[in-house]
This record gives C-alpha cells, sequence and structure tokens, in this order.
C-alpha cells in the first residue's frame, strides 16, 4: 500500500545527510582525539540533535522528502502490479481525434508545471514534484471518459436507430399474423422477439444520450483540469493544486457514475485499472532521467 512521508523519514534524510554526517563523524572524532572526550562528545550529539529539531521543522525539507515517498510510492506501484493497459496502448485504441485531445492536454500540463519550476528558486525542481500525482490522478480520470466515449461511438455505430425501429415493426406485423391465425408456438416466440427488440431500441437511444452526456462531461473535466494548472502555476504553488484535486476528483464522481452506466448500455467491460498510472513521467522516462 502506498504511504506516506512521516517523521521517520524526515529523520532519516537529515541525518543521512552527506554533510550532516561529513559533520558529525568528524565532530566525534576531534571530540574523542581531544583531552575531554567526555564533555566534548555530548555536546556534539546534543548539536546534532538541534540540527536534526531544526532541518525537519522548515516546510521545504518536508516538501521535498514528499514528493520523494510519492516518487518511490509510484514506483513501487507500478512494480508491483502494472495497469492492466499502458497509456501508451490505452491511446492507440481510441480514435485519432480522442488521442489528440488527450495529448494536447497532457501537454498543457507538462507546460505549465515547467513553467512552476522555471519561476520557483532553490528546490523549485523538487518540490513541483508534488504535481505528478495530482495531475496523474486528473489525467486518468479524462482518459477513462475517452475510453468510454470511444467505447459508445463504436457501439453506435454498429446498427441505427431506422435499422432498429423497422426491425422492431416487422416484428411486429409478424406477431399481428400470428395472432391471427392463432398460432401459439408462433406467438410466444413473435412476443419474445418484439421484447427483445424494444430493449435494443430502447439501448441505442439510451446510447445517444449517454454519449450527449459523455461529450459534455469531457469538455468540463478538460476545463477544470485547465483552470487548475493555470492557477497553480500562476500562483507558483504546487500545494495548492494538490489541495483542489480531492474536490475536482469529488466532482468527477458524476462523470464515474455515467461510466457504469456506460457499461450497462454497451455492454463493454472496461479496460483501464483503477490503479492510477505515472502519465507525466511514465517509468521508463524516469529512469532514463535518473541515469543521465
Amino acid at each position: 500500500m502506498p504511504r506516506s512521508a512521516g517523521v521517520l523519514d524526515y529523520l532519516k534524510r537529515a541525518l543521512l545527510s552527506r554533510w550532516n554526517l561529513l559533520l558529525l563523524f568528524g565532530g566525534a572524532t576531534a571530540a574523542l582525539l581531544s583531552p575531554w572526550p567526555d564533555a566534548l562528545l555530548p555536546l556534539v550529539g546534543a548539536g546534532e540533535l538541534l540540527y536534526l529539531g531544526g532541518l525537519i521543522s522548515m516546510p521545504r525539507f518536508r516538501q521535498a522528502v514528499d514528493a520523494e515517498v510519492a516518487a518511490q510510492n509510484r514506483v513501487a506501484v507500478a512494480a508491483a502490479r502494472p495497469p492492466v493497459q499502458s497509456v501508451s496502448q490505452t491511446l492507440g485504441g481510441l480514435a485519432g481525434d480522442a488521442q489528440q485531445r488527450f495529448i494536447a492536454l497532457r501537454r498543457r500540463c507538462l507546460e505549465m508545471r515547467g513553467i512552476a519550476q522555471a519561476g520557483r528558486s532553490g528546490g523549485a525542481s523538487t518540490t513541483t514534484d508534488l504535481w505528478t500525482p495530482a495531475l496523474d490522478r486528473l489525467l486518468y480520470g479524462f482518459l477513462r471518459l475517452l475510453v468510454q466515449q470511444n467505447s459508445l461511438r463504436r457501439f453506435l455505430a454498429s446498427t441505427s436507430e431506422q435499422e432498429l425501429s423497422s426491425r422492431l415493426d416487422e416484428l411486429k406485423q409478424k406477431l399481428t399474423s400470428a395472432q391471427a391465425t392463432g398460432e401459439d408456438r408462433m406467438i410466444h416466440s413473435l412476443q419474445e422477439s418484439v421484447e427483445i427488440a424494444e430493449q435494443r431500441l430502447d439501448n441505442y437511444r439510451k446510447g445517444i444520450r449517454n454519449a450527449e452526456f459523455a461529450g459534455l462531461e469531457l469538455d468540463r473535466v478538460e476545463t477544470k483540469i485547465q483552470a487548475l494548472i493555470e492557477l497553480a502555476a500562476n500562483r507558483q504553488d504546487p500545494d495548492l493544486l494538490s489541495s483542489q484535486v480531492d474536490a475536482a476528483a469529488e466532482g468527477m464522481h458524476r462523470t464515474e457514475t455515467a461510466l457504469s452506466q456506460l457499461q450497462q448500455v454497451t455492454g463493454l467491460a472496461d479496460a483501464l485499472d483503477d490503479d492510477v498510472p505515472a502519465i507525466l513521467d511514465p517509468p521508463a522516462r524516469q529512469d532514463a532521467r535518473d541515469g543521465a
């Protein structure tokens, strides 16, 4: 299970810092070689405790450790249970316009994150890594909706309302003829066929309405993501984005409810895993960047 950074993580990072270890061992060695080791060693220990306490009380230091732990969580989840489909495979199954739409939104997120990194000093590149899991979560929700819209388009393209209506009228005419002749076996068979044809026509009409709703939700979610990243970049505050993602994800609950409805209508299973994959910084790209 992914874990959050805690006090032990902060202490470990502060204690194992290269300069801290150098000064700590240097001070301890000097105390041991001095004429008063019993008096100086406790002073070295007290100074180390003061240093550790002061460092972990700094918000920027804790943010850097939080970003490291979040990155480790993403890599661990990807290694332990990779997604059913990679993002590239999922995109490959979408129509061309849907692919371009997702790629453009992802590029916009990367652009805004780069602006925020350039506008901050010191530990900016580490601090803005806090954006990554939040943006991945929003982008993955957008991708899920694109997949469902694509499934709906395929479902609606497989037939037409006119074709289904014509088939229903034909079956009703046959049923009327069978009822006139009084053939019970024919009547029961045709009655069931009429019910099935009516269900198919009703499902198709629901599919049309759900396709319209999916299009509206795509516009809403895309606009919401763009507004969040532009606001966070303008404020140069990655915490602003992180704090608002939960609210945005809650607003996307209606979309998730719609997705389950679309599955019932189309009969298509959701091919995406519930675990959010790395979208902005795929693991392969992270490995290449770390090795550079």
